[in-house]
């Protein structure tokens, strides 16, 4: 059994939170480290010529959409007030 959860902690890397903590900003993080794993692996498959540039896009435009929807549903960054620029 101990094999088996260092394969799942090397395949699945995740790092200890460290911003404001509530709730929310915590699902948010778990989901944005999800994110940029699957991102990890989209790109490793396109570069050894597993799957297209074409699907490659269309994959990671559809995980950036459910983090965008992720944040949105959860409230994160709704109370940050926007600078001038």
């Amino acid at each position: 059994m101990p094999e088996n959860i260092n394969k799942l902690s090397f395949l699945n890397p995740q790092s200890h939170y460290w911003g404001r903590f509530t709730p929310e900003e915590l699902a948010f993080n778990a989901n944005l480290q999800e994110f940029a794993q699957k991102i990890s692996y989209i790109s490793a498959l396109q570069t050894g010529g597993k799957i297209s540039s074409e699907q490659a896009y269309k994959d990671i435009k559809s995980l950036w959409k459910q983090l965008k929807t992720s944040k949105k549903e959860l409230g994160v960054g709704a109370n940050i007030p926007k600078t001038e620029s």
